[in-house]
């Protein structure tokens, strides 16, 4: 009888609980052909994404249909290419930018290496915070900043004299998560802060972290932000715990 020219993987039922690439199968001595081809168009997607403009128009469009208008800046990156070469000059704004008024909690929509994150999940994002009863999402000022890294947060929330930026970024992509959203909170933010000194909630998606969740745990690391005067490693996520919206008020 001639063998099949494919021989399955007895784990091949674990597929559905992971998008890891498991149990894959085998065609002689190498995988089959179509993971291979599969692997080769994951690739292709996480390399789109980091390439990838953001369309601001659009984004800015969806902002203000939720209530929110967003300012929008670059960093000091001229483009895609030296923003990827130059990580440093993704967390400083560009020389000349202007941010004008305060707030006591900033929004930065960032690119970063993925705007495909970002066009996706952003507005969805901020549609599921400000929904809430959380009266300091509705009075935040939302900016968009292109070529931007985490940093370049700091930066815009000392000129807006935060004193919480909420940076909202595209994370790097990998092969089974192209469109992957990061949160990173910051306390009293201004250029030099450590990534010690700040809170991140990753792989927000509808596949891996849901708004609804998302939400409810960056709404409360928010408060908790405000109310304690911390952030990360001083700073530990408990929104999971029984009665932890008791704690302080969000409703200010």
């Amino acid at each position: 009888m001639k063998p099949k020219p494919v021989v399955p993987d007895p784990w091949t039922h674990l597929r559905r609980l992971t998008p890891a690439r498991i149990a894959l199968g085998r065609a002689g001595p190498a995988i089959p052909t179509s993971e291979v081809l599969a692997l080769g168009l994951a690739h292709a997607r996480a390399r789109d994404a980091v390439h990838q403009a953001l369309d601001v128009e659009s984004l800015s469009a969806g902002l203000r249909a939720i209530g929110f208008n967003p300012a929008i800046v670059a960093s000091a990156a001229p483009d895609r290419g030296t923003y990827l070469r130059r990580p440093d000059l993704g967390r400083r704004l560009r020389e000349g930018t202007r941010l004008d008024g305060t707030a006591e909690v900033v929004v930065a929509i960032e690119d970063g290496l993925s705007a495909v994150a970002v066009q996706r999940h952003a507005v969805p994002l901020l549609a599921a915070l400000s929904s809430g009863n959380s009266l300091f999402w509705k009075n935040a000022s939302i900016v968009i900043a292109l070529q931007g890294r985490v940093a370049l947060g700091d930066e815009i929330g000392e000129r807006l004299g935060a004193k919480l930026v909420v940076v909202l970024i595209g994370e790097r992509p990998g092969l089974s998560s192209p469109d992957s959203l990061g949160a990173y909170l910051t306390w009293a933010p201004k250029a030099g802060r450590t990534d010690a000194e700040r809170n991140c909630i990753s792989n927000i998606r509808p596949e891996g972290l849901g708004y609804a969740e998302a939400a409810r745990r960056i709404d409360w690391l928010t408060g908790a932000a405000l109310a304690r005067g911390i952030t990360g490693i001083a700073l530990k996520d408990e929104s999971a715990k029984k009665g932890s919206e008791q704690i302080f008020d969000n409703s200010r």
